[in-house]
């Protein structure tokens, strides 16, 4: 009884609005679908995304490994040899979590790896679908990395350091748990009952949301049950409403089986997912170094991550068709960020020190991309376009014939000190730049400014 008062006066809140409040939302799509998503998303463009748990311990399959070895049926049988060959008989999953020490976990080092790689935002895993909080939940006992592994508060050390480098602070959240009784007992019940919803994920939900005011909610973990079971549009009310982060959170559509790429704040419609033209909504592009895991993996192989071309590739990619891009890596149980993937960070940042004027802050031009010479991508800012080259050409110019010039264009190549010369292909349509020796560039790809085109 006491966990369900203590759900409705967390999502009600103070129902006595202000005089200077103008909008409040109410528990229903059409709504909560109409708030404008806070202006400092769409310039971000780029974010860090950590998956990082008791599932970074056994590092190997993925984070699905507890659901792979002892879930699904029939169980995947890599799982079931790695466990026979490494553990003793009777070896629980969660006799995985004191071995989460996280001993070299430097909040303060990771936050500056992250401001390194260019990087806006950072989004955590509070808590995966294993059910393990990286912070002390209430509801969540003797299971969060407060009262086992690394007897610390995750989520509050690594918020503080991320906000003090002025990069904003989000956190995933799965909605379901895999083998969370009352969890299992509502899908039983044919999502019919709300006991988990009700005494577990809402308070849980809610409190982490007062205590660290994180201004991503990166919901996940949704798909097996409608928005209806898991009160999705009444949270999210609160949310936009009473919270504290009600003037600057956003959200994702992961909200319920259905919600994908319909409701929400972004869309991230599937994971890696990669629009073929320019979405009308607002959307992110999640991805990972490692492309066979979120989590870490003791088995990784280099031909197996990202390089720092296909990330820079990638991106470009993803912000001219209107996108935010989302890059994961997942740390060692030790706390350790593995050095491959900050070389792939510091490289991007690198990259970014020099064409991130046509990333930040811009906006999809008339037309995304042309690939006459070389693949090139389009992004705008005011009057300015930006054509940025994902590929070294293979003479000396490059041509373009998207962009209507005039007596006034002007072309320069980012990070160059000189303007560019150029000739019109057709009168007052395309043109013919002539480049310079390209300099050096981290990932192979090269921004022209464009002034005074349309």
């Amino acid at each position: 009884m006491f966990g369900r008062v203590l759900v409705l006066l967390l999502l009600l809140g103070a129902r006595a609005a202000s005089a200077e409040e103008t909008t409040r939302y109410t528990a229903d799509w059409r709504s909560l679908d109409a708030r404008p998503l806070p202006s400092w998303y769409d310039e971000a463009k780029l974010g860090i995304f950590i998956h990082w748990g008791v599932f970074s311990v056994p590092g190997f399959d993925s984070e699905w490994f507890w659901w792979h070895w002892q879930g699904q049926k029939p169980p995947d049988p890599k799982c079931v040899r790695y466990m026979s060959e490494n553990y003793p008989p009777g070896f629980s999953y969660p006799e995985f979590a004191p071995q989460f020490h996280g001993q070299f976990f430097d909040p303060e080092e990771w936050a500056d790896i992250f401001k390194a790689s260019g990087a806006k935002y950072v989004v955590l895993t509070a808590k995966h679908h294993e059910g393990f909080t990286n912070w002390a939940s209430p509801n969540s006992w003797n299971w969060n990395s407060v009262d086992t592994g690394p007897h610390r508060d995750l989520v509050g050390d690594l918020g503080e350091a991320v906000r003090n480098r002025s990069l904003h602070y989000g956190l995933y959240n799965s909605l379901y748990e895999w083998f969370h009784p009352l969890y299992l007992s509502d899908k039983k019940n044919g999502f019919k009952t709300q006991e988990f919803v009700m005494q577990k994920l809402l308070p849980e939900l809610s409190n982490m949301v007062v205590r660290y005011r994180p201004e991503v909610i990166w919901s996940d973990g949704d798909w097996e049950a409608p928005d209806t079971y898991w009160n999705s549009t009444e949270f999210l009310a609160w949310l936009y409403n009473d919270s504290p982060v009600k003037d600057t959170v956003v959200t994702n559509d992961r909200w319920g089986a259905g919600c994908a790429c319909k409701h929400g704040g972004y869309y991230n419609c599937e994971d890696k997912y990669t629009p073929g033209q320019l979405p009308k909504h607002k959307w992110e592009k999640c991805t990972s170094v490692d492309t066979f895991s979120w989590g870490y993996r003791r088995n990784m192989k280099m031909n197996e991550l990202m390089d720092l071309h296909s990330i820079i590739e990638d991106l470009v990619r993803t912000v001219a068709l209107g996108g935010n891009y989302l890059l994961n890596v997942g740390p060692t149980p030790d706390g350790m960020i593995p050095p491959l993937f900050e070389e792939r960070l510091r490289g991007l940042g690198a990259w970014l020190q020099i064409n991130g004027e046509a990333i930040y802050t811009s906006k999809p031009w008339r037309v995304q991309t042309e690939n006459t010479t070389v693949p090139v991508w389009y992004t705008s800012k005011g009057t300015t376009v930006y054509a940025t080259m994902t590929t070294k050409p293979s003479k000396p110019s490059l041509h373009l014939f998207e962009p209507h010039t005039s007596p006034s264009t002007k072309v320069t190549l980012l990070g160059y000190p000189k303007p560019l010369s150029w000739s019109p292909i057709y009168p007052n349509a395309g043109l013919i730049v002539l480049l310079p020796e390209l300099p050096f560039s981290p990932g192979q790809s090269w921004t022209l400014k464009l002034d005074g085109i349309q």
